[in-house]
């Protein structure tokens, strides 16, 4: 197998073609990346800018290039012998425009009897034989419908006729009456919905991979990739869809030759990767969530609590446990409560256990869930421990609650494969888009993977998972940003200065609030967090964040019932720090205060990261500063010749200064070539110990084994304090031969070195090991 030293995540669209990519690979190579990382390419949605509703599986994207753009971005990667990622979507395909999805369309125009209706996860009795399409504004406007070119049409969007179901002369009316499908009012989604879906995204159908015609079909093309040597990997969106996903990752296997793939797979604390997954890792959220709070001041915690507990009016600050079980439970009961009755119409009726209390017994206990889903029999302790919960918290349910238990325990058992596929989409929605954007004490926290209450990670308990993450999982990815996450890397390395100044912080919200005040204090500490960390951002990017932000919170507003009161008061709020001097000069002083050691957090987090156990991957364009909020925001187009530019003059030997967008270009370039160049350095993990007065901030270790040293990484943590404390002063660390470093050509060691002089030019140090030479 085949596997790389690294990544870098290329977003494939209309606007950035495969034959763009194409080009852009001896640019790639120069910066030190081993394979090109490509978003999913099979054809789309036309228009579709992430790719992920794919319509046809067929065939790569001729919006993305085609067939003809993948052979010649798979030939250019060949030619400067690099590999290619794929980012595949096994559980969903996209269903906004039917004509566009020849596998749908059949569906609609043939229902039961389409040769694809197995490939869809239709609940046909619920419906009357019909698939329910939530299309409408309202039930009413069935008078709206009309026969047109052999069509029946709804304004812009087009459904087919079956056979023999129309004749000239026919209302529109009838003959929707008599088709395989069954329009309906857009809001009936949330309850009355009978197919499954991507979370609550009704123009998203999922399908049925574990049926094996159905993978075959819709894996045709991926595998002629590796049939024809086009690819040498896949990254596999989310798996916890899938109703098998442990099967499922073995076809997959087979069918590629045994290539390198990830998954998509979100770590709780303590949860490991289940062994019977046939793979090499995760995407690395949790690799991101281990990086971030290593760099995190634990002392601003009490602070950072205080203060949420005062803008909310409460004794103490939110409890994340009970908000997230309300919000999942909110969730269920709400745009997922088809899913949770769907559930609850599989208990048989020999239980005695009707259809609302099974829904709600049901929807409390995977409220009551610690991880997104269980594989069993693994994770039958956990299901067990949920119910338990579950009862505990509503006593009234503690029968139904038992009575569903062993039912969910059978792996045989229809509704324990369907509640296993549903837990996760409940925790998706009610915590990564809900509770996350309530809960707001530090930005940082709150980002996909993570767990919001672990606040910081000391220096020894990162060593220890790293050590970890080197004998599990030396294979699976690590990133900082990605096309998903909340707050790309710059912006919550720069957020994470406030757990160092929680009172500088308290102090300045106070004064924005009071300048450009919004009714909800929690959602005050999120947005403004938010823009200090992607300061300086366009009125367009910051308004679009800040609708998104308090709409997915649902606190004040909502997307189904905006609230345009409070969202005209959040508009003016962001419009004055571009049209208010006052507010501006607070945002630009506070930025201006924490710029320096918001740019150290951000080398010092990309070279461990690029350097720690695991395969790095790079967003694009993230080796400059990456301070994109959430989607779209984070997908938006990258300026590659400025990029190229500055590793040209990098190579000619300009030493950027410290704190500039050129030392994180020159941080992540050397690393990456050193990952590429000299794996030997990167074989094994230990900490390396700092003795002196600033030893907390200094986070050190080698990649070497035994006897052999590797390349070591220096690194500056809370730098805020290190300068508050002096400075580095006599702080030292021991060096096991004589290294040089390979952003500065600096040398030092054997034996103990001054920090201060190994990171006087950069926060960050990267070492490797001279042969036969002393400093």
């Amino acid at each position: 197998m085949r596997t790389p030293a690294s990544t870098y995540r290329l977003q494939i669209r209309r606007s950035f073609t495969l034959f763009d990519a194409a080009d852009k690979v001896p640019y790639l190579k120069d910066l030190g990346v081993d394979w090109v990382y490509l978003s999913p390419i099979l054809t789309a949605e036309q228009g579709s800018d992430h790719g992920y509703d794919v319509t046809d599986p067929s065939a790569v994207d001729p919006e993305r290039g085609g067939p003809e753009g993948l052979l010649a971005l798979s030939r250019a990667a060949r030619e400067h012998g690099m590999g290619v990622l794929v980012d595949i979507v096994p559980n969903h395909v996209g269903v906004a425009t039917p004509a566009q999805n020849p596998w749908w369309w059949s569906l609609l125009k043939e229902g039961q009897g389409s040769p694809y209706a197995e490939a869809f996860d239709v609940d046909w009795d619920l419906g009357g034989g019909k698939v329910r399409l939530p299309m409408l504004g309202s039930d009413e406007d069935l008078d709206k419908l009309e026969i047109k070119d052999g069509e029946l049409r709804y304004y812009d969007h087009r459904f087919p006729l079956a056979e023999g179901t129309y004749s000239e002369g026919d209302s529109a009316q009838d003959v929707h009456s008599r088709q395989h499908y069954q329009l309906m009012d857009w809001r009936r989604a949330d309850s009355e919905l009978n197919y499954r879906r991507f979370f609550a995204v009704t123009t998203l159908a999922g399908i049925r991979v574990e049926e094996p015609s159905v993978f075959d079909k819709a894996h045709a093309e991926v595998g002629r990739w590796f049939t024809e040597g086009l690819v040498d990997g896949l990254r596999v969106d989310h798996p916890d869809g899938l109703a098998d996903p442990a099967g499922y990752l073995r076809w997959l296997k087979d069918l590629s030759g045994g290539a390198y793939v990830l998954v998509e797979k979100i770590l709780e604390p303590g949860e490991a990767l289940p062994q019977e997954f046939a793979c090499e890792g995760t995407t690395g959220y949790d690799a991101l969530a281990d990086v971030d709070r290593v760099f995190i001041d634990p002392a601003g915690q009490q602070a950072l609590d205080a203060l949420d507990a005062s803008l909310r009016g409460t004794s103490g600050p939110a409890d994340y446990a009970e908000m997230i079980r309300g919000t999942k439970r909110m969730i269920a009961d709400g745009i997922l409560r088809s899913e949770v009755l769907r559930l609850a119409r599989l208990v048989p009726e020999s239980y005695g256990l009707e259809l609302d209390p099974a829904a709600d017994a049901v929807a409390e206990i995977i409220a009551s869930f610690p991880v997104y889903r269980t594989y069993l029999p693994v994770g039958a302790e956990i299901l067990k421990e949920a119910c338990e919960s579950a009862a505990a918290h509503r006593p009234d349910l503690e029968v139904a609650v038992g009575t569903l238990l062993p039912l969910l325990l059978d792996p045989a058992n229809p509704i324990a494969v369907r509640f296993q596929q549903t837990s996760g989409m409940v925790m998706a929605k009610g915590v990564e888009d809900t509770a996350f954007y309530r809960y707001t004490r530090l930005g940082t926290l709150t980002e996909v993977g993570a767990e919001p209450t672990e606040f910081a990670v000391s220096p020894e308990e990162f060593h220890q998972r790293m050590q970890r993450r080197q004998q599990d999982l030396p294979l699976s990815m690590t990133t900082l940003s990605t096309h998903d996450t909340k707050r790309s890397e710059d912006a919550r390395a720069r957020i994470s200065v406030i757990a160092e100044l929680p009172q500088e912080w308290a102090e300045t919200l106070e004064t924005l609030r009071g300048l450009a005040p919004v009714p909800d204090g929690p959602y005050e500490n999120l947005l403004w967090q938010a823009i200090v960390g992607a300061w300086p951002a366009s009125r367009e990017r910051l308004q679009g964040y800040a609708e998104k932000a308090a709409r997915e919170a649902g606190n004040s507003t909502k997307w189904t019932d905006p609230n345009e009161d409070f969202e005209a008061k959040v508009k003016a709020a962001v419009d004055a720090v571009f049209d208010d001097p006052r507010v501006a000069k607070v945002v630009d002083d506070f930025v201006a205060r924490i710029d320096a050691c918001s740019a150290a957090n951000s080398v010092s987090a990309k070279l461990v990261q690029l350097t720690m156990p695991g395969v790095p991957d790079v967003y694009q364009g993230s080796e400059f500063w990456e301070r994109s909020l959430t989607d779209p925001d984070n997908r938006r187009p990258v300026d590659f010749r400025a990029r190229q530019a500055e590793l040209e003059k990098l190579d000619a030997g300009t030493l950027p200064a410290a704190g500039t967008e050129s030392s994180k270009l020159l941080v992540t370039s050397r690393a990456l070539r050193l990952r590429r160049d000299r794996p030997e350095l990167f074989q094994g993990y230990s900490s390396m110990a700092a003795t002196g007065a600033a030893a907390r901030h200094l986070l050190a270790f080698s990649r070497g084994t035994g006897a052999s040293p590797g390349a070591v990484t220096l690194a500056t943590r809370l730098p805020a304090g290190l300068e508050a404390g002096g400075g580095w002063r006599d702080t030292a660390v021991e060096l096991p031969a004589a290294m040089r470093d390979e952003l500065t050509g600096a040398s030092y060691g054997p034996g103990p070195v001054s920090v201060a002089e190994a990171l006087g030019t950069y926060p960050v140090a990267l070492l490797v090991p001279v042969d036969g030479e002393k400093a």
